[in-house]
């Protein structure tokens, strides 16, 4: 949707709003780059001047913006001052190409992809990767390992037998892990017959606020990522048969028949809405909740409900499992809490996710008061043989940032540091990035987006040239729900959510579980981890 804006011949001198420097730094093509969030009326002018670099120096940093120009809430890509020169890739492709060494990768094939996706997310030709896994017909499977050759390597089969050895373990350790899940699927199957289907009729219904003064910015761009999910779907081959519906009038527009017959419904957003729609078609087959958090509560109560953001509680709990992978011999975990915090706080919800993985450690607890002297009382809880694992247990942006103020004093003292938390961490401002790199802060996410992924930048690239401007947040959301739930209803028919999937998407990670008795809830979290030299690597 264009919209234009006639300005006042009497309009006051314009003054452009200042341009704060961000303090978000991310690793791009070898590059650091800062990333900056476009506020309204910023220009490339003052964007520049903030940052100390030039305007083609931003333009060299983000192709197609000289054609897009600045949009509002866009993230853009700025230089910084001091580049580093050499990545680690880069490191390992001079060490490659000097040794002759050669560098292999395992990857578990997810649902959704082929040989051909496979070959261009890692640079590397399907010949090769079928010649490394000597694929006789050429075929893969679901879960199944393979061998990547990646940058500077030579193609080598697995010839030798322990190479062959470390394969079989991990596809058998894959195996024990699924095979009473196998089991049951075979079982299940036999008995129902799963109907694919090549047309799917969607209803999607969302406040886009269309007629209005003012559009909804984040559902437009979630409708326009869901656009370009049903163009990619058809371009496959399934046809989406798409109503929407703009119910930011309070109305559904859409009569109760074609409710309850469509195979899939994506919306409402507002949990308040889902209930009320429910009551108005309670035959509905199947609903898609896209956005809400607070909307996860109704899946207890409809069947054929999916809540398709992960729940806060999935968060805490991969950040005590995470811990409990990483743990080994000699390391010590220590969960730091705040003396006299409120009853409600979520600190206390992680620490009992923690206590439920039964992971042993030493609880350690101060006042924001107190922080400057803990130093010393924290070191002697510490251990000098392996690594301390922390976890902050408090929601409290000045206590955590202590904390961490705290660690990295630690740090300085020759302590070995690995920080845990869930995705709030990432939001409190006072906190320098740089203490997170410091601390090698490993973060449990429901929604990260890494920018180097080769099909994050094709989606990019296919969203502006469709939509003429940058997708935000809610553009992947949009594209990663209907590409991932539309993909499972054409593939499994009206039983989808029996065989549904995980499968990692641009910015969502899908784990669909049931909910109690009734309907579904997505438990897919992404890992990050902040390295040295400003490098943040992802874990799908």
């Amino acid at each position: 949707m264009l919209m234009a804006f006639a300005a006042s011949a009497g309009a006051q001198e314009y003054v452009a709003p200042p341009v704060e420097v961000s303090d978000q730094k991310v690793k791009k093509d070898g590059k650091v780059f800062y990333s900056h969030v476009v506020l309204e009326r910023q220009t490339l002018y003052s964007i520049s001047k903030a940052y100390n670099v030039t305007q083609e120096e931003v333009f060299e940093a983000n192709p197609g913006l000289k054609e897009t120009g600045l949009k509002k809430n866009a993230i853009i890509m700025i230089p910084t001052q001091s580049e580093v020169k050499e990545t680690i890739q880069q490191k390992q492709e001079d060490a490659v190409e000097a040794t002759g060494a050669s560098i292999q990768k395992i990857h578990t094939v997810r649902w959704y992809e082929t040989l051909k996706d496979i070959a261009a997310k890692y640079n590397v030709t399907e010949s090769e990767i079928i010649s490394a896994n000597n694929l006789k017909d050429g075929k893969i499977k679901n879960r199944q390992k393979l061998i990547i050759p990646t940058i500077g390597s030579t193609v080598e089969r697995i010839t030798t037998e322990s190479e062959a050895e470390i394969v079989q373990e991990v596809e058998e350790e894959d195996m024990n892990l699924e095979t009473a899940f196998d089991d049951k699927d075979e079982e299940e199957e036999t008995a129902t017959t799963i109907l694919s289907k090549s047309t799917i009729q969607a209803t999607v219904l969302l406040p886009l606020k269309a007629t209005g003064n003012a559009s909804s910015k984040s559902n437009m761009d979630f409708y326009s990522g869901l656009l370009l999910a049903a163009r990619e779907l058809g371009e496959s081959g399934i046809n989406i048969d798409m109503n929407v519906y703009d119910i930011a009038n309070g109305s559904f527009g859409a009569t109760r028949d074609e409710l309850e017959t469509s195979d899939m419904i994506i919306g409402p957003v507002a949990a308040g809405d889902i209930n009320r729609l429910y009551t108005v078609a309670p035959g509905i087959k199947a609903l898609v909740s896209p956005l809400d958090p607070k909307a996860e509560q109704l899946t207890e109560r409809y069947s054929t409900m999916v809540h398709a953001p992960a729940p806060r509680m999935a968060q805490y709990e991969d950040v005590a499992n995470w811990i409990k992978e990483d743990l080994m011999p000699g390391d010590k975990v220590i969960v730091i809490s705040e003396k006299e915090a409120r009853k409600g706080d979520e600190g206390r919800i992680l620490r009992a996710a923690i206590d439920s993985a039964h992971i042993a450690y030493t609880p350690f607890s101060y006042s924001i008061l107190e922080g400057r002297k803990i130093q010393e009382p924290l070191e002697t809880e510490m251990t000098t043989e392996g690594f301390n694992r922390v976890v902050v247990a408090s929601e409290s942006e000045a206590f955590v940032n202590d904390v961490v103020r705290n660690l990295n004093l630690t740090i300085h003292n020759k302590f070995n540091v690995v920080l845990y938390a869930p995705a709030k961490i990432r939001t409190f401002e006072t906190i320098e990035i740089e203490n997170f790199h410091n601390t090698n802060l490993h973060a449990s996410l429901t929604y990260y987006i890494d920018y180097n992924d080769p099909e994050v930048r094709k989606f990019i690239k296919r969203y502006r040239t469709l939509f003429h401007t940058e997708p935000t947040q809610f553009a992947f959301q949009g594209y990663d729900v209907a590409k991932y739930f539309l993909g499972l209803c054409a593939k499994y028919g009206e039983d989808w959510m029996r065989y549904a999937e995980d499968a990692s998407m641009l910015q969502s990670t899908f784990d669909l579980k049931p909910s109690g008795n009734a309907g579904y809830i997505n438990n897919g979290i992404r890992r990050i981890v902040y390295g040295k030299e400003y490098s943040v690597e992802s874990s799908k």
